[in-house]
């Protein structure tokens, strides 16, 4: 294998956005390739940008490009943000088809491909990541590129009927197909796309991932994305860690911690959550006083209207619940809106006695895999974990529930808070094992293997 590059979003060119996410999956094939990284520089002008920004660190070549107001509008905001994010989510009612955010999104998907190919090289393996580029192998083709192109879809590919929905679906489904090696979050998410592709498109399922279509033969498989495992448990027993678990076990006062741990996205379940928490504290009487929820939810997406209904909704929710079960030294739940350093994070989770990871929907969900790495083995916390997140896949050994089932997700809170140390403890054990050995270093690693097997 040659050069690897590497198209997204955002790069992380500015050192500091290297700590986790896409940017550790990448770095280590970037840097001992001499890669280059293709992306939006995060900045929004007005009139037409400049040339693009070179910035070489490391031996990695970033490459990346301001946004226009109209750009960042109709491509960002607008078609990735307001139709394909809520689409893919299965939340069709949420999504805005406008006229002309379509063509700005493919305006941007040509303008960057058009960058990236100048600078591909013979024996180089193109890597494009998210939903915001979707149409990026089809450019790339078009622009002259032959060479392996491999995708990575991080939120979840919907069923073919909610896929349809998309006005423009056959026109990003044979777009998608031009890349080589196509990856999902869940087994679900690739078996998704290829029914759609059989359904719709003629396709063939010829088994073992491989797919003929559109006179093309491409490969989809599903590559659950870990996490730094090792890494982060040492950060549960760092100083930072100790110091936020010290800070919140004075709120707590030896009551039981349950945790959410969230951006504020109508995908997180989040309102659901609130009401199965308050529902607990109805139907089991002996966990008032004695157990609180602190769910944390930085804002996301501000601009977008539907987040800001959201906060109001969390809000009305908080209040209520407090109002109706606090007492002059408990308050139920705290509901922090602002984001928290990881390292502080890593002791919250250390600390909890069970952690709400209930996503109606969700590609994977490292929060969940964070919390097992970050758990004491003589007294581990108990994850509960929805069905409709892609680590219930892989994480079968935690409290699956459905996040729509208030009543249920209530009872299972009150069982995580009474499980036995010896059931904890085993489950924790095989939970481990299982983010240890399907971390961050062999997801990307059996990625780019069978990039470069398929397309030998």
């Amino acid at each position: 294998m040659g050069r690897l590059i590497a198209i997204s979003n955002r790069t992380a060119a500015d050192p500091s956005a290297r700590a986790g996410g896409l940017a550790v999956a990448v770095w280590e094939s970037l840097t001992s390739t001499g890669g280059m990284w293709f992306g939006w520089s995060g900045n929004i002008v007005k009139g037409e940008p400049g040339p693009p920004e070179h910035i070489t660190d490391e031996g990695v070549d970033f490459v990346v490009t301001d946004f226009t107001e109209a750009e960042h509008d109709g491509f960002y905001l607008q078609y990735a943000n307001r139709v394909i994010w809520p689409v893919f989510h299965y939340r069709v009612d949420l999504a805005h088809f406008g006229d002309t955010d379509f063509e700005a999104y493919e305006k941007v998907n040509k303008r960057i491909a058009d960058m990236v190919v100048p600078h591909l090289e013979k024996g180089d393996s193109v890597w494009v990541h998210d939903y915001h580029f979707l149409l990026m192998g089809d450019f790339l083709r078009k622009g002259g590129w032959d060479g392996p192109i491999g995708f990575f879809l991080h939120i979840p590919f919907p069923s073919p009927e909610v896929f349809r929905a998309l006005p423009e679906h056959e026109q990003i489904a044979r777009a998608m197909c031009e890349f080589d090696v196509l990856g999902f979050q869940s087994e679900n998410d690739r078996s998704n796309f290829v029914q759609f592709l059989v359904r719709s498109c003629d396709g063939v399922d010829e088994g073992d991932g491989w797919i003929s279509v559109f006179g093309r033969r491409i490969r989809a498989n599903a590559y659950p994305i870990g996490i730094e495992a090792e890494s982060f448990a040492k950060l549960a027993v760092g100083q930072r860690a100790k110091t936020a678990a010290t800070r919140i076990g004075k709120f707590l006062g030896g009551r039981k911690l349950v945790l959410g741990v969230d951006r504020m996205d109508y995908s997180k379940g989040l309102p659901q959550r609130f009401e199965a928490v308050g529902k607990m504290f109805d139907n089991f009487p002996s966990t008032r006083g004695r157990v609180s929820f602190t769910q944390i939810a930085p804002p996301s997406r501000s601009k977008v209207e539907e987040y800001q209904d959201l906060r109001v909704q969390l809000d009305e929710l908080a209040g209520r619940i407090n109002g109706d079960y606090g007492d002059l030294d408990w308050i139920p739940l705290r509901y922090l809106a602002r984001s928290y350093d990881r390292k502080e994070l890593a002791g919250l989770y250390r600390i909890a006695s069970v952690c709400l990871v209930t996503p109606l929907r969700d590609g994977m969900n490292l929060v969940a895999k964070e919390f097992v790495m970050a758990q004491d083995p003589d007294d581990p916390g108990v994850l509960i974990l929805s069905q409709f997140a892609g680590a219930a896949e892989q994480l079968s050994d935690t409290l699956i529930v459905n996040p729509h089932d208030r009543y249920h997700v209530a009872e299972t809170i009150y069982k995580a808070l009474e499980m036995p140390l010896e059931e904890r403890q085993e489950r924790w054990e095989k939970l481990r094992r299982t983010v240890v050995e399907q971390d961050i270093s062999w997801w990307r690693q059996k990625f780019l293997d069978d990039l470069d097997v398929d397309t030998c």
